[in-house]
C-alpha cells in the first residue's frame, strides 16, 4: 500500500471533499481524485461515497481511516524524533500566522530573519484558521489566543490591545451631524465578531468584511466603525481611535511548536529571533502612543 495515497485519502476524511483537500495539500482536485480511485481499485472496495450533504466514509473507509491514523502517528514521531535532534541551521522552516500580522507589523522581523539566516528556506503560511502543529501542517505558528493548547511548547510574547477606529473624516461627519455611528459587519475572526456583536445591536451591517486588512481598507473610505488591532489602527494616519482600548479584550501573542521540536537548531533560532524583535517593539503591539 501506498502511503502518498493514504495521506490522499485522509485528507479528504478531514477536510470532508475532495476539494478541501486538495487545498490543504496544495494539489489539484483531479490529482486527488484520480489518486483516490488508484486507492478505491487496489483496495477493491468503495472508500467514500457522496451524499447531499458531502463525502462520507464508508465502513471500510473508517476502517481505512483508524488504520491511516495509526500508520501516520507512528511516522510523525520518527520525524519528530529526526527534526528535534537537527542541529543545523539549514533546509525548510514552516511558519504559520495571522495574515494581517504578517503582512504588516511581522514582515520586517521575517524578511529580517530570512537575510540572518540565508540557509533556512522560510515558508510563511497565512491562515486565521487551525493549523495542526501534531499533523505537521507548520513547524511554528504565531497565534493570538489567551489559551494556547496545553500540548504545545510555547510562550506568550507580547499583549495585543484592540480599540474601535475609524477615519477621521468619518468622525468630523457624525460629530458634526450629532448622529450614532455605523458599524461594520466583520467576519474574520471569532474575537472581531463576538466584540461588534457586543457593541452594535444591528443585526444588519451596511458593509460586511471578512478579512482584518478589508476592514481596514474600508475604514480608510469612511465606511463606518470596527475593531482593529491597534498596531493596524495606530499606523493609519486616516484612522483615528474612537475610544480608548478597553483592557478585557487584550490578547495574548504566542509562539508555539511541538515538544518534538524544543531542540531543533532551526525552530530555536527563530523563536529567539522573533522573542526579541517583537520585545522591541512592545509599544506597537500594547498602544501605547
Amino acid at each position: 500500500m501506498n502511503w502518498d495515497d493514504l495521506k490522499y485519502f485522509l485528507a479528504v476524511a478531514r477536510e470532508g471533499s475532495i476539494s478541501g483537500g486538495a487545498k490543504k495539500l496544495g494539489v489539484q482536485h483531479s490529482t486527488l481524485s484520480r489518486r483516490l480511485r488508484t486507492l478505491e481499485s487496489g483496495m477493491g472496495t468503495q472508500l467514500i461515497e457522496r451524499k447531499k450533504s458531502g463525502y462520507e466514509l464508508t465502513q471500510d473507509g473508517e476502517k481505512l481511516r483508524q488504520a491511516a491514523l495509526r500508520m501516520e502517528h507512528e511516522l510523525l514521531k520518527v520525524d519528530g524524533n529526526l527534526m528535534g535532534r537537527e542541529s543545523r541551521l539549514t533546509g525548510e522552516l514552516r511558519v504559520t500566522a495571522i495574515n494581517n500580522m504578517a503582512s504588516t507589523i511581522l514582515m520586517p522581523m521575517f524578511a529580517g530573519f530570512a537575510k540572518a539566516y540565508p540557509d533556512i528556506e522560510l515558508h510563511i503560511m497565512v491562515t486565521n484558521t487551525y493549523a495542526s502543529l501534531a499533523e505537521r501542517d507548520a513547524d511554528i505558528a504565531i497565534r493570538l489566543t489567551n489559551t494556547p493548547l496545553d500540548t504545545l511548547i510555547g510562550k506568550r510574547l507580547v499583549t495585543i490591545a484592540s480599540s474601535v477606529y475609524a477615519s477621521k473624516n468619518y468622525l468630523q461627519q457624525i460629530r458634526k451631524k450629532n448622529s450614532g455611528p455605523q458599524w461594520l459587519g466583520v467576519t474574520c475572526c471569532g474575537f472581531h465578531q463576538a466584540w461588534t456583536k457586543q457593541a452594535c445591536n444591528e443585526n444588519r451591517h451596511h458593509f460586511n468584511s471578512d478579512d482584518t486588512l478589508l476592514t481596514l481598507s474600508a475604514l480608510k473610505q469612511d465606511m463606518g466603525l470596527a475593531y482593529l488591532p491597534c498596531f493596524m489602527g495606530d499606523s493609519e494616519s486616516l484612522l483615528e481611535r474612537y475610544c480608548p482600548p478597553d483592557e478585557s479584550l487584550d490578547l495574548g501573542l504566542w509562539i508555539l511548536f511541538h515538544p518534538d521540536l524544543k531542540r531543533n537548531a532551526k525552530v530555536l533560532a527563530f523563536r529567539e529571533y522573533m522573542m526579541k524583535e517583537i520585545t522591541s517593539s512592545k509599544h506597537l503591539f500594547e498602544g501605547k502612543i
